[in-house]
Formats: C-alpha cells, sequence, structure tokens
C-alpha cells in the first residue's frame, strides 16, 4: 500500500500580496495563516479547510497564469467541492465575480470558475453525477 498524500498547495507569484489576501479572504472565504511581513508582506499562507495558497510576490517576479501562456491550459488550480451551488451562492454573496457561472463543463464537471486579481484561475468543482 502506498503512503497516503492529503492535499496540495499551490504558490502563486503575485503582484500584490496584500491585494490577494483581500481577496481571498473576502470574496473566497480564506483564513489567513502566515504573513511576512504583518504590513506590506511580500509572502503569505491563506486557508480553507484542507486548501492552503501561498501567496508570493516579487520585484523581479510576475504571475504567471496558464491561461497567458498556453490559451487551451485555462485552470491553475482545481478545487474540489462537494456541493458548488452552496459554494457559488456563498461567494456571490461576498461578491466574488465569477468568470464561468455554474454549470456543466465539457468534461463533465459540475462547478464554476473564478479569476483572482492576478489573474488565476481556480475551478470550483466536482464530477457531474446525473439524477438517477
Amino acid at each position: 500500500m502506498s503512503a497516503r498524500i492529503d492535499s496540495i498547495s499551490p504558490c502563486f507569484i503575485v503582484s500584490d500580496v496584500t491585494q490577494s489576501i483581500a481577496f481571498y479572504r473576502d470574496r473566497l472565504g480564506f483564513e489567513v495563516m502566515y504573513q511576512d511581513p504583518e504590513t506590506n508582506p511580500f509572502f503569505a499562507i491563506v486557508q480553507r479547510g484542507n486548501i492552503m495558497l501561498f501567496l508570493k510576490s516579487d520585484r523581479e517576479a510576475h504571475p504567471q497564469p496558464n491561461h497567458l501562456n498556453h490559451h487551451y491550459m485555462k485552470w491553475d488550480a482545481y478545487l474540489s467541492v462537494p456541493d458548488p451551488e452552496a459554494l457559488a451562492a456563498e461567494f456571490t454573496t461576498n461578491g466574488a465575480i465569477f468568470l464561468k457561472p455554474l454549470g456543466i463543463t465539457t468534461e463533465n464537471l459540475l462547478g464554476f470558475e473564478i479569476s483572482d486579481p492576478d489573474q488565476y484561475i481556480l475551478f470550483f468543482g466536482r464530477p457531474d453525477t446525473p439524477a438517477a
């Protein structure tokens, strides 16, 4: 039996860590677990449930969302959620703007896309299971 891996934590290079913290906290309900330094941080960790994102800013590095390099590789992160409908409703209440609204994708996934301030595209969803 193989050892278990429970989660992954992507590291996004962002243009402004403070702006990214505000987006993930206020629009998507993440908690700020760490930031360095407290004022004008260059690094932060945000978390919601088992999902953690590392946010880093550097004068010499620039955000590199997948779709800006390869138009056919649009998602930077897939976040598996059991109830995309409820999460979409929560995000709507928080004022999040959807890149693609809740629906069924060509990959037969039920979910939606949100773009963060640096154009990283996050897909929140699950495989679509037709009603019996």
